[in-house]
This record gives structure tokens, C-alpha cells and sequence, in this order.
């Protein structure tokens, strides 16, 4: 009997429902979902092999891509793993048919995809191996030591949408064979948002922390408000990662005040003492730090709004490998500061816009190859 009522029911139309045309005659129609990335360009390297420039560019929805004649052409070479989305690409300082790429975009807007580790290959791009951090989904930097290279360092910010454990700062010794984490976040929504090295100390490091997390109707960057606690921070390590020291505006001063935001910081290669840190924190102080003596002390530079715009998405400074007071920060148009990031001025012109990584050409540093939303550019002045 049940079984037959329901069935009745079930059965039953549901009544019509009136539309007044003249009500919603105002309204046309928009997309609502799902968002696309297609295009998106995530992250570049590239390398001089003699005569000509081998690039790789990981895209945020379509692998890996290489290019042997300065990106006259391309290939895809990572279609045959079983994920597509790429958050960092560094190739090996001294072997370049040694490529490392960390899987899972790291811009963490509402369509980022997941990826499922860290992948390595000894071909040049023929091949690849799964190395681990299966359970990172995203991977925003990779760092290989200049003079011992089986030692990398990955900077995971960890799962968009939930708590996990597999976040922070890893290191191996052996090639990727076994990893240690060895920096973890205050608690399970914080990990590494980006991570940088000097050169020539190549056990000096530096690494932002972000707590964060996205939901379905909001995103949360830092704590749950302007005041409550955040695990985002700032810290440096000069023994290889073994011991880490939180920079706070406490221990080295001309940093902000907690609670801060996603945290970008980028190493001047050619001076290393100079170090320069975006800190997305409390308005007005949310802005592009510099330090001359190595984290020591800070000054606040600039406080643009294309400096401080949507850091879940623009956090990424690149510091040009020959002059150090010449800094590019990615927006939804690329600036650039020739002051040492007293100023900064845009330099994107007819580009598409929205960039998210610049490679600087350490044998002429006025040719650039940048990646934004809508693929691949290259400047020659």
C-alpha cells in the first residue's frame, strides 16, 4: 500500500508555474558557472642549451609544455600522467634534462584543479616518475640546491577546501627518493604560499606561511577576521631547513603587526642580503617589503593597489638575477620597479592580462617570458 501511494505521488505533475514576461524582461541572460582556465599559464623556466633556449611552461589545466628553439614551437610532454595541473616547473642548475614539476596549481582562485604530487624526469620531459607528496593537491614553488642537487626544496600550500596534513615546506636529499617535512604550519589550514633561496648560500632560505581556505561562498586569507589569529608568517632558515626563525614585527623590525595574509618573497640573486617580502595584512600595511641585511630589518615600500590587489591569485615577486633593485610583481597587469620598489610602474601593454610567473634571461635581462591568463608572452626590451 505504501509502495502504491508513492508511486501515486510520483506520478502527479507538479503545477504550472506562471512567468510574467514583463518582470524579468530586464534580465538577460549571464554564465553562471562553471569557470574555465583554459589557457592559464601557472609557471615558467627555462634554460640556454648552446645556442638555443629550451623552455618548459606548466599550465594550469594543460600540462607541460617544452620548446627547444626559444618558443618558436612547442610540444606538450606530460600528457600521458594522469593529471594536468601544474603549479611550479624548475629545471635541475646543472643538468637541464633534469625537470622537476609539482602538479596542482597554486593561485588559489574558485577553479584551481588538483594535482597529485611531484613528478621528475631525467629526459628532458620524455618521461616522468611520481616522486610523492601524493596528497598535497598543490605545489606553488620547487628549489633545487645549485651545488648538491639532490637536495629540493617544495613549498605546498596544501588542500583549497579542507584541513590537511600534507602542507608546508619538504626537503629531500636523495633525488626525491624519501621527503621530510621540514617546516609545518601553526595548524592544518596553513602551508607554504612561497619560498625562495640565496644562491650563493644555498642553505638560506626563505618561506611564507598563508593559513587559508576557500568555501563554496567565501574565501578566507589569514585568520577568521582582521583580528583573530592567523598562521600566516614569514621565516627564514640558515641551515638547509633543519631550524627555521618566525620574522615578525617583534624580531625584526619594519615588518607588520599580525594578522597577516598570503605571503610572498622573492631573494635577489645577485645581492642576497636584499630580500623583498609582499605581505597581504591589516590596510594600510598590507604592502611590498624590502630588507638589506637579510631579514633583519624592513622597509614598507609600496602600498599600490597593483601591489596589494587579490593576492590568492598575484602573489609572486621576481627579482631580476643581475641588478637588484629591478623587481617584477605580477598583477592583472605585470609591473615592474627600477628603484629597488620605490615605485613601480605597469609594462604589460596590449598583453592579455592577469600574470602569474616571469622568467628573466640571466644572459640578457631585457628579455622576459611571462605567463598570464591567456597564455604565453615574451618582451625583448
Amino acid at each position: 500500500m505504501n509502495v502504491l501511494l508513492l508511486l501515486l505521488i510520483a506520478q502527479q505533475q507538479a503545477p504550472a508555474v506562471k512567468v510574467d514576461s514583463e518582470t524579468i524582461s530586464g534580465l538577460g541572460a549571464r554564465n553562471i558557472g562553471s569557470a574555465a582556465m583554459s589557457g592559464r599559464i601557472a609557471a615558467i623556466d627555462a634554460v640556454h642549451e648552446g645556442a638555443r633556449l629550451t623552455i618548459y611552461v606548466g599550465a594550469a589545466s594543460g600540462g607541460v609544455w617544452k620548446s627547444t628553439n626559444g618558443g618558436t614551437t612547442f610540444k606538450p610532454v606530460f600528457d600521458k600522467q594522469p593529471v594536468q595541473s601544474i603549479g611550479a616547473v624548475t629545471i635541475d642548475p646543472k643538468n637541464p634534462k633534469v625537470i622537476w614539476v609539482g602538479s596542482g596549481e597554486s593561485w588559489m582562485r574558485n577553479s584551481v584543479s588538483v594535482g597529485d604530487g611531484i613528478y621528475r624526469s631525467d629526459d628532458g620531459g620524455d618521461n616522468w616518475t611520481n616522486l610523492g607528496l601524493r596528497n598535497s593537491e598543490h605545489i606553488v614553488k620547487i628549489l633545487v640546491d645549485p651545488t648538491e642537487t639532490n637536495t629540493v626544496y617544495v613549498c605546498v600550500p596544501g588542500k583549497l577546501w579542507s584541513d590537511s596534513d600534507e602542507r608546508g615546506v619538504y626537503k629531500t636529499t636523495d633525488g626525491g627518493k624519501t621527503w621530510t617535512k621540514v617546516l609545518k604550519g601553526a595548524n592544518l589550514s596553513t602551508g607554504c604560499s612561497m619560498m625562495s633561496m640565496d644562491p650563493a648560500h644555498p642553505k638560506t632560505l626563505y618561506a611564507g606561511m598563508w593559513d587559508f581556505r576557500r568555501r563554496g561562498w567565501t574565501f578566507r586569507s589569514g585568520g577568521d577576521s582582521a583580528t583573530a589569529p592567523s598562521g600566516s608568517g614569514l621565516f627564514k632558515s640558515s641551515d638547509g631547513g633543519a631550524t627555521w626563525s618566525e620574522l615578525t614585527s617583534a624580531s625584526a623590525s619594519g615588518l607588520p603587526p599580525k594578522p597577516w595574509g598570503r605571503v610572498a618573497v622573492s631573494v635577489a640573486p645577485s645581492k642576497p642580503d636584499i630580500v623583498y617580502a609582499f605581505i597581504e595584512a591589516v590596510p594600510p600595511q598590507n604592502a611590498l617589503y624590502r630588507s638589506e641585511n637579510g631579514g633583519k630589518t624592513w622597509q614598507m615600500l609600496d602600498r599600490s593597489q597593483n601591489m596589494i590587489w587579490r593576492p590568492f591569485y598575484f602573489a609572486n615577486l621576481i627579482v631580476d638575477p643581475r641588478n637588484p633593485d629591478r623587481v617584477y610583481k605580477v598583477d592583472g597587469g605585470l609591473i615592474v620597479s627600477t628603484d629597488g620598489g620605490k615605485s613601480f610602474s605597469g609594462i604589460s601593454g596590449g598583453a592579455h592580462g592577469d600574470f602569474h610567473d616571469v622568467w628573466v634571461d640571466p644572459n640578457d635581462t631585457d628579455n622576459l617570458i611571462t605567463g598570464d591568463d591567456g597564455g604565453l608572452w615574451f618582451s625583448y626590451d
